[in-house]
């Protein structure tokens, strides 16, 4: 790939404003307890936790929803919350950051999936979730598809965030990739183990490598094991491309021509990788959507992960700080 100029940089920056993103998946709750250890607790051989603060973000699909919204864009996040106090705090933060919520489908049945993580000198204690891994069920799989239906028209693109959680069923997978393809959208995915072989015909297939291996039930050792791997990969879904986030290794792009491109990360110093493949999808599908080619789409995505890995707990990617970075690199 050739060296991004400012000039072409500013272009790309520019094409991403204003760009309609509707982000189907499990929506969550990230709950932090910030505090200190002094002593062990005389119940039993734990550390106690002094909290100093607690607060709630984003997680899962949000996040991602979230992403497209630092990024300049205009976010539609479709899933599912509980009827329960996390819920409400859910919706609080949708209000707070002026994001849709037509989308969101409240469900009594079923908790708000949160995350609640203790932190201490930088370092996690301990996580405690709480979850409905059950498929939702089809009248809510009726009412997503009803609002992507009355939507489809106006949006830019669709991406599917797979956290394994109950809401991209087989049927909604299936039923959304094909209402995306005849309106000529672009459907990104960022998939789990349970349906990682349904999303078939999709723009960008987006794994990590040990959700690649489990799936193929392989161990990814070599270059080659990856490239045999991706191409099997991309033969089973027939999308355009398959980018592979490698952790410390970066990450790998696959076309249909069989050419691959590795770009190693951009991580200076890794703090936290919670959040980083929500920020790679976020912004690979925005560069995409505002001109950029796969390339240069797949560049500032693999900074972008970089970048919010230097931040412990789940933070978004702010556009001006993106292309801010990318452009002292490009000098």
């Amino acid at each position: 790939m050739e060296k991004l100029t400012q000039k072409r940089l500013n272009e790309i920056k520019k094409g991403f404003s204003g760009k309609k993103v509707v982000v189907i998946g499990d929506m969550m709750l990230d709950g932090y307890y910030w505090g200190n250890v002094n002593r062990i607790s005389p119940e039993a051989p734990v550390p106690v936790v002094e909290i100093d603060d607690e607060f709630f973000r984003f997680g899962g699909a949000a996040n991602v929803a979230y992403n497209i919204l630092t990024l300049g864009g205009k976010p539609y996040p479709v899933g599912v919350i509980g009827d329960d106090n996390n819920g409400k705090i859910f919706n609080k933060l949708i209000e707070d950051c002026g994001i849709s919520s037509e989308g969101i489908v409240v469900d009594n049945t079923r908790p708000t999936t949160t995350k609640t993580r203790v932190i201490a000198a930088n370092q996690h204690i301990v996580r405690i979730d709480k979850e409905n891994k059950q498929m939702i069920h089809t009248a809510v799989e009726k009412q997503i598809m009803d609002f992507l239906t009355a939507k489809i028209s106006e949006i830019d693109a669709i991406i599917l965030e797979d956290y394994n959680k109950g809401v991209l069923t087989q049927k909604l997978i299936t039923d959304v990739i094909a209402l995306a393809k005849k309106n000529n959208k672009m459907v990104n995915v960022d998939p789990k183990f349970t349906n990682f072989f349904n999303y078939k015909d999709v723009t960008v297939f987006k794994p990590n490598r040990k959700e690649t291996e489990d799936a193929f039930g392989i161990r990814i050792k070599t270059g080659e094991d990856l490239k045999g791997t991706c191409k099997e990969l991309m033969k089973k879904l027939s999308c355009e491309y398959v980018l592979v986030t490698l952790g410390a290794e970066g990450i790998a792009l696959f076309d249909k021509a069989g050419n691959e491109m590795r770009m190693p990360t951009k991580a200076r110093k890794v703090a936290d990788v919670s959040g980083a493949g929500d920020t790679v999808i976020s912004t690979l599908t925005m560069a995409m959507l505002a001109g950029a080619n796969i390339y240069e789409a797949a560049y500032l995505a693999n900074y972008a992960g970089g970048i919010v890995c230097k931040e412990v707990g789940i933070v978004p990617i702010e556009i001006d700080n993106l292309f801010n970075e990318v452009l002292e690199e490009c000098k």
